[in-house]
């Protein structure tokens, strides 16, 4: 139990909700979920760096929102570690909180991939995660929550995104041990398991009628919303969840629940 409340308190619940105060990194905010998550973030309070490969996107991002705006290659270690430098000095202090948005599938057969494939999968999905572990975990005052973006690929087998699923099955299992080895120093880490997400760049590669399928299969009736994504992962960073590490968060509309897997492809 939390030494500061005592089993009678009634702690100030809309207080929790808050992130006023809070100084937060965001890898991956150009677009989709990470451009939602600094909307999220921003609107509780926080004051948010918004980190993306693309500056035009994160500028963007940041006019929508006063968050300030980042450019780095989180897969280079010695880049994102600058970027965290500079982050906590535009924001005012150490870093409270990091959200890593940064991932995306290669859809097809094993046997299809090259080893350049298999590379970037790791890379692109896992390697910068690696680098957040290594670099928060040197900070003489590290975050108070980390929150990655896995996928219910990394939980069951999601057709043609087996290499995915490997490398997020892979991620799930870093924000387990993380969580282990960085909780006595007060980090709680954890990841978000989106189901089917109509981010910018999966509208466009799926097509009307792909999403028509994978809209009938998910209990909620509908492929989430980058939104409804970015809604859980301001929960991971706010003080509401301060009893919440090591956990993947499965927010897939009921598809994983359901048991059943949209035919796509």
């Amino acid at each position: 139990m939390n030494a500061e409340i005592r089993p009678s308190d009634v702690p100030d619940y809309r207080a929790q909700v808050s992130l006023s105060g809070g100084r937060m990194i965001v890898l991956g905010g150009g677009a989709g979920i990470g451009r939602q998550a600094v909307h999220a973030l921003t609107q509780l309070g926080a004051r948010v760096a918004c980190v993306d490969r693309d500056m035009a996107l994160a500028e963007d991002v940041a006019t929508e929102t006063g968050a300030t705006a980042f450019a780095c290659d989180a897969i280079d270690i010695g880049s994102l570690s600058n970027c965290f430098s500079a982050a906590a000095e535009a924001l005012g202090g150490p870093v409270t909180g990091v959200v890593d948005i940064i991932g995306t599938a290669w859809m097809g057969p094993l046997a299809d991939m090259q080893a350049s494939d298999w590379e970037f999968q790791l890379d692109v999905n896992l390697r910068h995660a690696i680098n957040v572990g290594q670099i928060v975990g040197r900070l003489p005052t590290p975050p108070t929550s980390i929150a990655f973006v896995g996928s219910i690929s990394g939980i069951r087998h999601v057709p043609r995104q087996g290499a995915y699923g490997v490398v997020k099955a892979a991620l799930h299992q870093l924000v387990r041990a993380m969580a282990d080895e960085m909780g006595p120093a007060g980090t709680r880490v954890n990841a978000i398991a989106p189901g089917w997400t109509k981010t910018p760049r999966l509208a466009e590669r799926l097509g009307e009628e792909r999403w028509r399928i994978v809209d009938e299969a998910i209990p909620r009736g509908h492929a989430g919303d980058p939104a409804e994504i970015a809604g859980p992962l301001a929960f991971l960073m706010s003080a509401l969840s301060t009893y919440v590490t090591g956990q993947i968060l499965v927010v897939d509309g009921g598809l994983t629940n359901a048991q059943v897997t949209p035919q796509i492809f």
